[in-house]
């Protein structure tokens, strides 16, 4: 995103908090500045009345940094958003992408999580979350990255300027793998509750008595999630690939098997599986919204996702297929358009 609007001319002062991941320099080749802070983290973080991902991120410097000028400020996501909560950022044209549903997303990942520490942390920041994202109402213009996330924004919380626009994506360049590949996958961030539970559910109630290799490929799964993979011999996790190696085993599956207990935002791994992998089979909370629908075999039960993981095991994906899907994701996912359009919408062009 920052690239693109860069490349369209538009002078990007970034401000950005820093807590682990290093400070990037190649942001410096596409910005004016770039501006990190430090974010409260654990109890320094803690609000009696404040989502935690919004009130760690309250930062005097960044407040006194934003009233230095007069340009239109664009807030990623509600954890950004504390200073147009208190009202600090009333004179200036405010603009916030929102990623989620966010009081939904901490109430799956309530569902998701067994740890009864992070239920209670998870059901805390849910029921703070959707007072907060109500009281947001009208503060700015907010675009959402689906039309189900758009639809809660203002049927639930009665949002009057918002739109929908998709996000932005790497600069892919799929090449076809041919028609068959020789196992399924499931990839994903193994640390998140929701992912963890994702591949546990495979493997229990698919690939538990169907024998087609399955892997798991992600970062730092669970010694409990490591047991459960290696209990059956067509089964496997590949712990912590680098990009290239993911890459290359989102390619060579020949289905991307991805469902999802959580039917908030939209799942990147999704798109990314759409655009460098075969079939693509998902349950409806993954997909529902997303315009990606008949992109995907779609199935919610147990005994439905096996027969649709059988019939497509076994079914070519095909040059025309793939060439299909890519014209028909390049329309929904332009980088070029959506980024013309949010100039626009910004600055009245």
């Amino acid at each position: 995103k920052i690239k693109l609007l860069s490349e369209e001319g538009i002078k990007i002062h970034l401000h950005c908090f820093e807590y682990g991941r290093g400070r990037q320099e190649q942001l410096n080749k596409y910005c004016v500045e770039v501006n990190y802070y430090r974010r409260l983290t654990g109890h320094k973080g803690f609000s009696g009345s404040l989502p935690y991902i919004v009130a760690s991120r309250a930062n005097t410097e960044l407040l006194k940094n934003l009233q230095k000028d007069d340009y239109p400020v664009l807030l990623e996501g509600i954890h950004c958003t504390y200073f147009l909560h208190s009202d600090d950022l009333s004179n200036k044209k405010v603009y916030v992408r929102l990623h989620n549903v966010e009081y939904l997303y901490y109430q799956q990942l309530c569902h998701s999580t067994t740890s009864w520490l992070k239920k209670i942390y998870y059901q805390r920041e849910s029921r703070l979350l959707k007072t907060y994202e109500a009281s947001l109402k009208n503060k700015a213009t907010f675009w959402t990255v689906n039309n189900k996330d758009l639809d809660v924004f203002i049927n639930e919380f009665g949002y009057t300027d918002i739109e929908n626009l998709p996000p932005f994506m790497p600069e892919y360049e799929p090449v076809w793998n041919g028609e068959k590949g020789n196992y399924c996958l499931y990839h994903g961030n193994l640390s998140v509750a929701e992912n963890e539970k994702a591949a546990e559910w495979l493997l229990e109630n698919i690939f538990n008595d169907l024998e087609i290799p399955f892997v798991i490929a992600g970062k730092n799964p669970s010694d409990h999630l490591l047991r459960l993979a290696h209990r059956e011999m067509h089964t496997c996790v590949v712990e912590n690939p680098g990009e290239t190696e993911m890459q290359e085993l989102i390619k060579k599956a020949q289905v991307n098997i991805l469902p999802s207990f959580n039917s908030t935002g939209i799942k990147l791994k999704l798109i990314n599986a759409l655009y460098n992998g075969k079939h693509c089979l998902v349950n409806t909370a993954a997909v529902e919204g997303t315009g990606l629908e008949s992109c995907c075999t779609i199935a919610n039960s147990r005994h439905d996702m096996k027969t649709a993981l059988q019939k497509l095991y076994s079914q070519s994906f095909t040059l025309n297929q793939f060439e299909q899907r890519q014209s028909y994701l390049k329309n929904i996912f332009s980088n070029k358009e959506n980024a013309t359009k949010m100039i626009g919408w910004i600055f009245g062009t």
